[in-house]
């Protein structure tokens, strides 16, 4: 039976994992909204406006799970970790009250694109949507603020057990801020970029659809490569920045990701391979010289602390180095399939639908693959923090709850993500089949009746 402490972390890192994907969609698809509708006033081409109304349908779900397990996260604060939210509220409160209102300007523009977006002029529906994005841009950093504070704390100092010296402003403006809100803003585009250019290519795998419809998700996918691939590259750039914040403010969790225990000069990036506790060194990993030490100080020669400059009993878990190099390796891959996919559209562009069946099936498995990536970042990021809940200001198994119901808790809260999961599923599913795309690219087309079925 796993103990207090790793169970009160499994039930909450459960259910980060699971609130992730809804927050990161909720984050990416105004976003793209916002693009399709800028493309549709600049264009004229009625499938970008299309884009835009189906895309809108899916977050209107999307939206209230998202809601829904983001309240359960906060629930799971006060109940798991009553240390860490007693400290929080005095400390770092004001992201947390600031979100409040970056959610009602979310909700509140929301409201207005979906039920009042045919009655006002396109700039001002333009308008409502970026505002939707703003909100839900907003809404995502402040929370990730609270997170930066966790792995840079500032603001406060500790006295015989208890905060003193309070400046709310400066745990907010904390140095893990800028890498942080920056590579989740971009790597939230960059995801929801490339699940809605899956969703596009089954699209056009589909031998149902009519050669108008594989028109309009064609489009779709082009305009969503274009985006994954364009914020991919600015994700990859917001990466090296973070690398360097690490080795300045968190050496531990650099050293793990690269398996580097020995602090050195000319250390080597490792690519691939298991970290060895025992032998030190990473097993079967590639070694490319001098790149870590680049990467970190922008010096081929710079010094990066290595794991045995630090007690043994404060070393994140070793395994990470494979999260991180899963969450870098499907980054990568994926910003290589969409410059592949422009090139072959660029090569092969007198052909209407140029892309071979086999990047089309790739394309479709680039939307999976980001979430994991995603959710592979965010164990890093939390679990590359241990043993502390705040880096080096209190440990996690300090701040736990002594309740003897955390099992239950977690059985409860299963329950709950497994009926969100499959409902929303269902709901999306039912929805699209009932309302399919032809509904909407060709409304004036007489559609066949659907049987009734009478009491």
């Amino acid at each position: 039976m796993p103990d207090h402490v790793h169970l009160a972390r499994a039930l909450f890192g459960t259910s980060m994992g699971f609130h992730i994907i809804y927050a990161t969609l909720g984050v990416g698809i105004p976003f793209m909204v916002t693009i399709a509708e800028v493309t549709y006033a600049l264009t004229g081409d009625s499938d970008y406006a299309v884009m835009a109304k189906r895309w809108t349908r899916g977050f209107t779900v999307l939206l209230a799970v998202s809601i829904t397990t983001g309240t359960t996260v906060a629930l799971q604060l006060s109940l798991l970790w009553p240390k860490f939210m007693q400290l929080v509220g005095q400390v770092i409160a004001l992201p947390f009250l600031l979100e409040i209102f970056a959610f009602f300007l979310e909700a509140l523009f929301m409201s207005i694109y979906v039920y009042a977006a045919d009655r006002i002029p396109r700039r001002w529906r333009i308008v409502s949507v970026l505002l939707v994005a703003i909100g839900a841009a907003s809404s995502a950093l402040l929370i990730t603020d609270a997170n930066a504070f966790m792995n840079a704390p500032q603001g406060f100092r500790m006295v015989n057990g208890k905060a003193v010296d309070i400046h709310p402003w400066q745990a907010v403006f904390n140095p893990a801020l800028p890498t942080s809100d920056f590579h989740v803003l971009m790597t939230a585009y960059m995801s929801v970029g490339f699940i809605t250019a899956a969703v596009a290519a089954y699209g056009l795998l589909k031998k149902s659809h009519t050669d108008r419809e594989r028109q309009h998700q064609y489009k779709s996918l082009m305009l969503s490569l274009a985006l994954g691939g364009v914020f991919g590259m600015i994700a990859a750039i917001s990466g090296d920045r973070a690398a360097k914040h690490l080795a300045a403010y968190q050496p531990e969790k650099l050293a793990v990701a690269e398996g580097l225990f020995n602090t050195q000069s000319h250390a080597p990036l490792v690519i691939g391979g298991w970290v060895s506790g025992s032998r030190q060194d990473v097993i079967g990993g590639i070694k490319v010289p001098d790149f870590l030490s680049w990467l970190a100080t922008d010096r081929v020669d710079g010094v990066v602390k290595g794991l045995n400059d630090f007690p043994r009993d404060t070393w994140p878990p070793l395994f990470l180095h494979l999260f991180f190099d899963g969450m870098v390796g499907i980054g990568t891959m994926l910003i290589f399939l969409a410059i592949f996919a422009w090139l072959v559209k660029t090569i092969r562009r007198r052909e209407q639908f140029p892309f071979p069946k086999w990047l089309l099936c790739a394309t479709v498995v680039s939307g999976p693959l980001a979430v994991i990536a995603i959710e592979l970042g965010w164990i890093y990021a939390c679990m590359g923090r241990q043993p502390w809940i705040i880096y080096h200001v209190m440990r996690t198994a300090d701040a736990v709850t002594s309740s003897p119901y955390v099992g239950w808790m977690f059985f409860l809260f299963i329950m709950l993500y497994l009926m969100l999961a499959i409902g929303s599923i269902t709901v999306l599913r039912s929805y699209f089949s009932r309302h399919p795309l032809s509904d909407d690219i060709e409304p004036n087309t007489p559609k066949p009746r659907r049987a009734v079925w009478l009491p």
